[in-house]
């Protein structure tokens, strides 16, 4: 677990990019109505909770730095038996005293007041930008006479690129329940089933394993269904003889991960779907052994895509000159998405790409990112060989940047054809 240090270390470095004179502030996420007067789970806002691990709404984190020193002070919610009893118990003041390491503690209730009375000898300003939340464009309405203004986000998204080694530790466990749960959808008896039907096995095993959700909405994809990148109906029956694409991942105590694997209906693959299995799989592999400290994101996307594009002229997808084929861009047509993306307290973590100046960020020791070639060939294009239309196939993996390397922390999910026939109901 994130210890309370850690969350203020956090708040300090933060500070410390901040102009002297300066306020700053950030706040929780809302509750999101989902009809009339019932809501959706409550999720706390990722960057206030990478700044602090509090999980309750109404609440804001504000930074006050001066030449001489810099104060943190938290806002919280007041106790409240009446709507504890409907909604849940609050910390309370008293409580949060005794936990956080910030230098005040005041009431929700007092934001307005004490906030103003913050902003009198300040210079700068920092707030979210781009946010919906009301209480962000209550401060915006505060600061109008402010000439200078900072968005506070991309600083946060910047520190997030950089995983601690808690938090390596708690994506580790988001993706130990994740494997139990690819491993019960490849075991299982799979005959006569819908997508649902495995989506609802998928997502059991997260929730008697005590992760707080899936990470993102779950994707199982038979046949040509999965050349839909983002399919999420899941409402079609598993065919023998087809493939499945399952794109499925828990959040465990805040953290994400993201993995895809794509398996056999019946429990075993046939000739031509193992075709292009493996070179997904081969590329993945290459991709993988490519990755540490200084490589750049664009030269695994470009060596993914070369490698797949050999391989689909070898299969008889693609004809001509590998070259000349990617140069036209025509392998975008069976593989258009990217090589992966940051992952971490979101399953996409909005950690930047770019640095400020407008320079891809290479990769550094404690990142964290999917690495995810696919191939997707839909039932209806005629210029493939038809033993290959109707498959679309998805590998990814959760992929921890080291000092000399990286660590694939989703090693032990079966991925090889005969890792996942090994495991497989066969009917």
């Amino acid at each position: 677990m994130i210890t309370e240090r850690e969350y203020k270390k956090r708040r300090e470095l933060l500070a410390k990019k901040f102009i002297n004179n300066s306020i700053g502030v950030i706040f929780s996420s809302q509750h999101v109505t989902r009809s009339h007067d019932t809501h959706h789970p409550f999720r706390q806002d990722s960057n206030f909770y990478y700044l602090s691990g509090f999980k309750e709404d109404n609440a804001a984190l504000v930074f006050l730095k001066s030449k001489e020193e810099t104060k943190t002070v938290l806002f919280i919610q007041k106790k409240d038996k009446t709507l504890e009893l409907w909604t849940g118990e609050r910390l309370g003041a008293k409580e949060a005293k005794k936990r956080f390491l910030v230098d005040e503690i005041y009431l929700s209730d007092d934001f307005d007041k004490k906030f103003k009375e913050f902003l009198k000898d300040k210079k700068n300003i920092y707030y979210e930008f781009e946010s919906k939340k009301s209480a962000a464009k209550k401060v915006l309405k505060m600061a109008k006479n402010f000439k200078i203004k900072h968005d506070i986000v991309p600083l946060v998204q910047r520190m997030r690129l950089i995983k601690s080694a808690a938090e390596i530790e708690l994506i580790k466990e988001s993706i130990e329940i994740t494997a139990k749960a690819h491993h019960r959808a490849m075991k299982i008896d799979k005959k006569g089933k819908y997508e649902y039907q495995l989506q609802a096995e998928i997502e059991h095993e997260f929730k008697v394993n005590a992760a707080y959700s899936d990470a993102y909405t779950s994707i199982v994809a038979c046949g040509n269904n999965a050349n839909t990148l983002h399919y999420i109906k899941n409402d079609k029956p598993l065919v023998k003889g087809e493939l499945i694409l399952i794109d499925a991942g828990c959040e465990h105590n805040y953290y994400a991960s993201d993995i895809t694997r794509t398996i056999p209906v019946n429990g075993k693959y046939s000739e031509p779907q193992k075709e292009l299995y493996n070179l997904v799989l081969n590329t993945q592999l290459s991709i993988i052994g490519m990755i540490k400290p200084f490589v750049k994101r664009s030269h695994l996307q470009k060596s993914a895509e070369k490698l797949l594009t050999k391989g689909m002229i070898e299969l008889g997808i693609l004809k001509g000159d590998y070259k000349k084929l990617i140069k036209e861009q025509k392998h975008k047509k069976y593989y258009p998405h990217g090589i992966g993306h940051w992952m971490g307290i979101d399953v996409h973590d909005p950690a930047p790409y770019k640095d400020a100046k407008q320079r891809e960020i290479a990769l550094q020791k404690g990142m964290v990112l999917t690495i995810e070639p696919g191939l997707y060939i839909d039932k209806n294009d005629k210029s493939v060989p038809k033993k290959y239309r109707g498959i679309g196939i998805r590998i990814e993996d959760d992929i921890l940047i080291t000092k000399d390397g990286c660590e694939n922390l989703s090693r032990s999910i079966a991925k090889t054809v005969e890792e996942i026939e090994e495991l497989s109901f066969k009917f």
